[in-house]
């Protein structure tokens, strides 16, 4: 689904750190053990590591999270963060190539606000990173909190092959579950319904929300049956909406071209045969050797996520399920955006699109330089427009016909960083993927560039104070309210309004949409691409965040690209810049 990778750090700075002190207050007795407050700035209390179901290990690997029973021991903190199985990486904050975490992970933490008695909205951030990468430590609502008397409660989920994985050796036929990862999603809520009230939270009016996979996710719950009575409000942050059957998610034999790192390609990268292979043998691998084989397999367009099991997953696939009354939760409003610039996080650093020079010494990153701007940006608008369309107005769409009423629609543009001798923050990056998270946090992402993706200036504090205010008031009354005084209009097929979301009097209303055709037609007509590159991006448009459309692809300006291989060819561009420069990334 990607072209480049971007070797940029996308975690939080500042975590919460273990020597944080402890609360004078009582400890909060839930249902899966009493734990302790911590106290952080501005008059907020966090709880950490909170277990809200046994953990998947053993015989419970690739099973629906099971209930962990009621116990009064007090739960302590751990001293080092609790991350599911995954490939180290940026998103995850440890770097390098091993596999890192372990299966004992379904915990959650909640923050709130230190004082008040009135049950509070309660929000749950579900994190990104692909369903293959990230946790919830790297986030911390603790401003956003404080300054809007919500409560946040952010969770961990199974990722990639322990997440989402169908093999009949593992139960073939209706009514077998393969998307444990949503499943635990559905067990934390089930928690916090149950146990957030101990919190100041009001168990009644509880928001999920998540940015890429967590918009997918949020996305997810909205079609599955399973997730009926879990949450009130959903937001769907840079979201979309694609999945599997089960059949494409094996993928024997390589049935499925296009689709990469199946089960049963996977197990036979194992050595274990698909014939014979059990469960019994499936479950006892370590989790290193299931992430490192399973990540080891190359990919470059395609591999098993949310699959359509017809139990947590209608198998219709959950894009048509939003669509469909028989699964709609009519009451819950909606409200989806993306952002203007989404792809820059991925190709805004890659040799490919950019220059580096090193004017200073090779010691220090490289000064980085668009090699033409106009291309560029024509780029990234027509991935970015693509985006709206598949992960914003797609599903809303689909949504109203399902019977929804209240929804509303949102395009991220800030671009106004700081910028640096070394890169133009704002002209390489701008309104990339993600970058509204520290806005809604109140708080810098982005690792050691974070102070200038989110500078101490007037309008990224304006900025600030409209994205935390329009979240805090969907999540207290289903709505985003005004911004800065000017109404927010819902979201229609007939009137497809959203608010352009920008600092200083440069938000905005529109009502405007673009079909993947109409977008695909402005690539036919520009003079911008060559000839590969032109079949890349249309590539790209027809096959990247919804269900793939290989035949769109196929057919495009009259079948020009037909007879062009991108992943492969998109394999001779990336060899190509290694061989020249060792790497395709300039870090």
């Amino acid at each position: 689904m990607r072209l480049f990778t971007l070797s940029i750090v996308v975690v939080l700075a500042g975590c919460a750190s273990p020597a944080q002190k402890e609360s004078d207050s009582a400890p909060v007795i839930t249902d899966t053990g009493s734990v302790q407050a911590y106290v952080a700035e501005g008059d907020v209390l966090q709880w950490y590591d909170i277990p809200f179901a046994n953990p998947p290990v053993g015989d419970l690997r690739w099973r629906a999270p099971e209930p962990l029973d009621a116990t009064p021991q007090l739960i302590s903190r751990r001293t080092e963060p609790a991350i599911c199985p995954q490939q180290a990486g940026s998103v995850s904050g440890v770097e390098g190539d091993a596999a890192i975490g372990a299966e004992d992970c379904l915990y959650l933490d909640v923050t709130a606000p230190a004082s008040g008695t009135e049950p509070l909205p309660v929000m749950v951030w579900i994190h990104g990173g692909g369903n293959t990468t990230g946790h919830k430590n790297t986030y911390d609502f603790s401003r956003f909190v404080a300054e809007q008397k919500v409560i946040v409660v952010t969770i961990n989920y199974r990722l990639g092959p322990l997440g989402w994985f169908a093999h009949p050796a593992l139960g073939d036929g209706p009514g077998t579950i393969a998307n444990f990862g949503t499943l635990d999603i559905i067990a934390a809520l089930g928690w916090v319904k149950r146990n957030i009230g101990a919190f100041g939270g009001d168990a009644d009016n509880v928001t999920i929300f998540g940015e890429s996979a967590g918009g997918h996710n949020v996305f997810t719950l909205l079609a599955s049956p399973l997730s009926e009575g879990l949450f009130h409000k959903a937001i769907s942050q840079s979201g979309y909406v694609r999945s599997l059957s089960p059949r494409q998610a094996h993928n024997r034999e390589r049935e499925f071209a296009e689709i990469d790192r199946g089960s049963w390609e996977f197990t036979e990268a194992l050595g274990l045969s698909n014939d014979t292979v059990t469960a019994e043998s499936l479950r006892s691998l370590s989790a290193d050797d299931i992430i490192t084989t399973f990540y080891d397999l190359s990919s470059d367009h395609s591999s098993p996520g949310i699959i359509n099991d017809g139990v947590v997953i209608p198998t219709e696939g959950f894009a048509a399920a939003l669509g469909n009354p028989k699964y709609a939760k009519p009451s819950v409003p909606v409200m989806a955006g993306a952002n203007n610039e989404e792809v820059t996080l991925w190709i805004g650093l890659n040799r490919y699109f950019v220059n580096a020079s090193y004017p200073l010494t090779k010691w220090l990153p490289p000064k980085v330089s668009l090699k033409n701007p106009e291309m560029y940006k024509f780029w990234v608008r027509q991935r970015s427009e693509g985006w709206k369309a598949q992960g914003v107005d797609r599903p809303l769409m689909s949504l109203e016909a399902a019977g929804y009423e209240s929804l509303y629609a949102y395009r991220y543009d800030w671009n106004d960083q700081k910028d640096s001798f070394l890169i133009n923050f704002s002209e390489v990056l701008g309104a990339a993927h993600a970058s509204e998270i520290s806005f809604i946090q109140g708080k810098a992402m982005y690792g050691p560039i974070g102070s200038y993706m989110y500078p101490d200036t007037d309008s990224a504090r304006d900025m600030t104070d409209i994205m935390m205010t329009a979240w805090a008031n969907f999540a207290r009354d289903g709505a985003p309210g005004e911004v800065k005084g000017d109404a927010w209009a819902p979201f229609s097929a007939m009137a497809p309004h959203y608010m352009v979301l920008d600092s200083l009097d440069q938000h905005r209303l529109e009502a405007d949409i673009a079909s993947i055709d109409e977008i695909l037609n402005e690539v036919a007509d520009s003079k911008l691409l060559n000839s590969q590159e032109r079949c890349i991006l249309a590539w790209e448009l027809s096959t990247a965040l919804g269900d793939p459309s290989y035949g769109t692809y196929r057919r495009w300006n009259g079948g020009e690209c037909a007879a062009t291989d991108v992943r492969a060819l998109r394999q001779t561009i990336r060899e190509a810049l290694e061989d020249e420069f060792g790497s395709a990334s300039v870090l």
